[in-house]
C-alpha cells in the first residue's frame, strides 16, 4: 500500500480527504455518496436478495441502472407499500434501530369485529405469545356498506418493527389482517407512488432529516 506514492510500513497513519492511496498499483476510491429511494413494494415478492424457495423478490424487480441496494427493514411476501432502500448498509442498521423513535405507519384490512376502544387498549402494549410489544397507536377507519361488521381499514402506528407484529398483534384481537400496506417510514412517505415505482430522496431531504454529518 502507498500513500502519495511512498510505501506505508505502519497501518497506523492519517489521511487527509486529498491523499492518493494505492494498493498493489490501483487507486482506493472515495467512499460512495449516501443515497436513499423509495420503493413501493406490491403483494407477492420476497425482501431478500435470493430465495431458496425460488419466489420473485424485490432486488430481481428493481430498475437496471440502480445501484446495489440494501433495504431498510423489511416488508414480508403478501405485504405491499413503502420499503426504503439505500446504498449504505451503516445508515439501513441507523433506521432500522427503534432508538431512532421513527414510526411505522400501516393501513391493514382485517377481517372480524373491533371496537376503538379495544384498539385503545394498544397503547399500554401488549404481549402475544410470549412476545412483548411496546405501545401502539390503532385507530378504525372506516367501513364499507353491507361489510361493516366484516372488515375494517385500521390505520396502526409501531415504533419498533419487529416480524410480523402488526398481524400478530392484531390476530391476538381476533382479527384476520387479508391487506397489509404501509404508508410511512419515519418523515418518510408512501404518497402516491405507483406499485413497483422507485423514487430516490433528495439530498436536501436526506440532509434535513439525518443530519449533515451522516450524508
Amino acid at each position: 500500500m502507498k500513500l502519495n506514492g511512498k510505501v506505508l510500513d505502519t497501518p497506523a497513519v492519517k489521511v487527509a480527504a486529498k491523499d492518493k492511496i494505492t494498493v498493489d498499483g490501483r487507486p482506493v476510491g472515495a467512499a460512495e455518496v449516501t443515497r436513499l429511494w423509495r420503493y413501493h413494494k406490491p403483494s407477492g415478492l420476497v425482501t431478500t436478495h435470493r430465495d431458496p424457495a425460488g419466489r420473485p423478490t424485490v432486488f430481481e424487480n428493481l430498475p437496471p441502472d440502480l445501484p446495489r441496494v440494501v433495504s431498510v427493514g423489511r416488508l414480508d411476501l403478501t405485504s405491499e407499500g413503502l420499503l426504503l432502500l439505500t446504498n449504505d448498509g451503516e445508515l439501513a442498521r441507523r433506521l432500522e434501530l427503534p432508538a431512532n423513535g421513527w414510526i411505522r405507519r400501516y393501513r391493514a384490512r382485517a377481517f372480524g369485529r373491533v371496537a376503538q376502544e379495544e384498539l385503545d387498549q394498544l397503547k399500554d402494549g401488549i404481549t402475544v405469545d410470549g412476545v412483548r410489544y411496546g405501545p401502539i397507536e390503532a385507530k378504525l377507519e372506516r367501513s364499507q356498506g353491507a361489510i361493516s361488521s366484516a372488515n375494517s381499514w385500521i390505520t396502526v402506528s409501531i415504533s419498533e418493527g419487529k416480524n410480523r407484529e402488526v398481524r400478530r398483534v392484531l390476530d391476538a384481537l381476533g382479527l384476520k389482517v387479508n391487506r397489509l400496506i404501509r404508508i410511512a417510514y419515519g418523515p418518510f412517505q408512501l404518497g402516491v407512488l405507483a406499485p413497483n415505482a422507485v423514487e430516490e430522496i433528495p439530498r436536501k431531504v436526506l440532509r434535513d432529516q439525518l443530519g449533515k454529518d451522516f450524508v
